[in-house]
């Protein structure tokens, strides 16, 4: 047995299995505790609570919701939810990012100060209290009889209404899925390893191909939504004392969407000049001399190597914004978080809706992250800047 314990591989197999064997043992311990400690309380635990109906309605949600449907379908709504408001404000916030980072590099000294300025008042905010600055704005919006009209869109204290597709739900979730299919799709066939030894133009047939399948997809889906003998779109008029036609987007939705965008922007505006500042001068000499205009130095060479530069740390700054989505509570609107929290409430199932809770965020995040990392390596040069 001595001889056994003074070899280090074997001596090592032990003691990690010692310690898999206590933290299971520990896990177990608690897990034991908990259930007989609720149900002491005449709490149960089970997951028989999914398929019994809330007697709650959500406040939003991307497809039909109503009291009788079950805890299952409203955890996906939340799920959907938060998917959506963390698409939309990272989309703004990069948008917003490129314009702030552009700013910050600038040769003009007016946009620099602008983008400073824009850089230094919104990060040293807390997020949560510009989103409670934006909702309050929001309620103080006209009524809709003296609704404000922006190229064909009203804006008033319930919302904002803007024209919109006169189609089934379920067929513009359908056809936007189909999209996100496509589009991801195509990225691999342009980026996977095992399609690099064929040629660029069958790579880009491929791709092309692919993203022209899910248009007519998505196309055909959307047509077997509308509703025959009316008109494809719908534009918000005023009827009586209310809006109605178009589609009405809630100031919970706006206002946390631009929350996110002007917040997450000034950081991703940063992470922008700093992707730029990282290309060094001699990038642009050598662009100069092989008589390359500053336009064609600047999406032919600067760009692609401030993008490499710039995915590892936008990487964690996407990650976080979208764990940001969770302050949607704050305002009522129904994400992920605040459907678990609603539903604990009303269920009494603390421990099983919290592991639902985390476990969607954890797939969420890491699915998020496996794709940037993903798209990193893709594009990494071979070098030092593709050492792990």
């Amino acid at each position: 047995m001595i001889a056994l314990w003074q070899h280090q591989k074997i001596r090592n197999a032990l003691l990690q299995a010692a310690f898999v064997g206590g933290l299971l043992g520990l896990i177990l311990t608690g897990a034991l505790t908990a259930h007989h400690t609720l149900a002491a309380q005449g709490i149960l635990s089970g997951w028989d609570f999914l398929w019994k109906a809330t007697g709650w309605d959500m406040t939003f949600a991307l497809l039909p919701a109503t009291s009788s449907d079950p805890y299952w379908w409203f955890l996906l709504m939340g799920g959907l939810n938060t998917l959506f408001l963390g698409t939309i404000g990272l989309a703004l916030a990069t948008l917003v990012g490129i314009l702030v980072g552009l700013a910050r590099i600038s040769e003009n000294k007016a946009a620099r100060l602008l983008g400073t300025l824009y850089l230094e008042i919104f990060r040293n905010i807390p997020l949560i209290v510009q989103v409670f600055f934006w909702y309050a704005l929001a309620n103080r919006l006209p009524a809709p009889r003296q609704a404000i009209e922006v190229f064909g869109a009203l804006l008033s204290n319930r919302g904002l209404y803007v024209p919109g597709l006169n189609i089934a739900g379920w067929a513009i979730a359908g056809s936007l899925a189909l999209l996100a299919a496509g589009l991801g799709l195509g990225l691999w066939f342009s980026l996977a390893r095992r399609f690099r030894r064929d040629a660029p133009y069958r790579r880009r047939r491929r791709a092309w191909g692919t993203a022209l399948l899910a248009v007519i997809l998505a196309a055909l889906t959307l047509a077997l939504g509308h509703g025959m003998g009316t008109p494809w779109i719908t534009a918000p008029a005023l009827r009586g004392l209310n809006i109605r036609g178009g589609y009405r987007i809630q100031p919970e939705v706006y206002t946390l969407a631009f929350s996110i965008a002007i917040y997450g922007g000034a950081y991703i505006g940063e992470i922008v000049r700093g992707g730029f500042i990282a290309v060094g001068r001699g990038q642009d000499e050598a662009a100069k001399s092989l008589g390359l205009t500053r336009w064609q130095s600047f999406t032919r060479i600067r760009l692609p190597l401030a993008i490499r530069a710039m995915l590892p740390i936008l990487t964690n700054q996407y990650v976080w914004l979208i764990k940001a989505t969770t302050l949607g509570i704050t305002v009522g609107y129904a994400d992920f978080f605040m459907v678990v929290s609603a539903s604990i409430t009303h269920s009494g199932q603390t421990l099983e809706l919290i592991g639902i809770l985390m476990l969607g965020f954890l797939v969420l995040n890491f699915s998020l992250a496996a794709g940037m990392n993903r798209i990193n390596r893709a594009i990494a040069l071979k070098g030092h800047q593709n050492r792990s």
